[in-house]
């Protein structure tokens, strides 16, 4: 039976620059295709730095259009999409007018972070999980990249935790060492509690700063990968007291992650 898995993250290269994050997402998702019976596929936010033509953007007509409420506003999800050249690679970017059409990607010409960053994730996160359910496209793992996508977890496992999409999902995240830098809005909690989720569940995010976003991802996942060395030693420990299988892998060892699928995992994957 083909396996299914989704990896999504703040950026991926071609369409970021970025030695990072961007390089190694897109490494990771052709080294884990080529193993026999497995579709991968990705998505990110199309920020309004990615270049729609250059890349040949297109937007899914059938999969825009639903609205996702934010802060009690109806914004609406557009869905496009794009192949990585002589990869065979399906790329869904998830945008919005109002939280993606500056040529931004995270923080301001001066290096600030972004003033919504806190409902631009809100809104990506909903985003993948509502594209899934219009696709119909059940992975068995969903594997996400960066502090951006924190909140998958945690809306995977209560807003959309009984959709039969999901049924056969677990959820992975990778963190890194370079990370999100200062805080975000501290009404994200009010924010994430509007969308009906019980305030014990995020209750860390009273300062929604890079560690929190990680307890909160972490407490929801089904597994955690350490991307560097010395990531962060409080979420080392939240996560080992949590019980999460961990994998601490290098860049070069990409293969290592299949491996980290299939241990822990297989019941998604048989």
């Amino acid at each position: 039976m083909q396996k299914r898995i989704l990896i999504v993250s703040q950026e991926v290269s071609p369409y970021i620059s970025n030695e990072g994050i961007a390089d190694g997402v897109l490494n990771l998702a052709k080294i884990v295709k080529k193993n026999p019976g497995v579709e991968v596929r990705l998505m990110m936010p199309k920020y309004g730095c990615v270049n729609e033509r250059r890349h040949q953007l297109h937007e899914v007509i059938r999969l825009s259009g639903v609205n996702i409420v934010v802060n009690d506003i109806d914004q609406p999800l557009i869905v496009k999409v794009a192949s990585v050249p002589q990869a065979r690679l399906q790329v869904y970017f998830i945008d919005n007018d109002e939280y993606f059409q500056k040529k931004l990607v995270l923080h301001e010409k001066n290096n600030t972070l972004v003033k919504d960053n806190d409902e631009r994730m809100m809104f990506f996160c909903r985003g993948v999980l509502e594209t899934l359910q219009m696709l119909g496209w059940s992975p068995n793992i969903i594997h996400c990249h960066g502090w951006f996508t924190s909140l998958i977890p945690l809306y995977l496992k209560t807003i959309y935790a009984n959709h039969p999409v999901f049924a056969p999902t677990n959820i992975i995240s990778s963190f890194y060492k370079k990370s999100l830098k200062g805080s975000l809005d501290k009404k994200l909690i009010d924010k994430i509690q509007f969308d009906g989720i019980d305030k014990s569940m995020i209750e860390g995010l009273v300062k929604p700063n890079a560690e929190n976003l990680h307890k909160i991802a972490a407490r929801f996942s089904d597994g955690i990968i350490f991307e560097d060395k010395n990531v962060n030693a409080a979420i080392n420990e939240y996560a080992t007291q949590e019980g999460r299988p961990i994998l601490e892998v290098e860049a070069e060892e990409a293969q290592e992650y299949y491996k980290f699928y299939q241990n822990f995992f297989s019941e998604a994957l048989v």
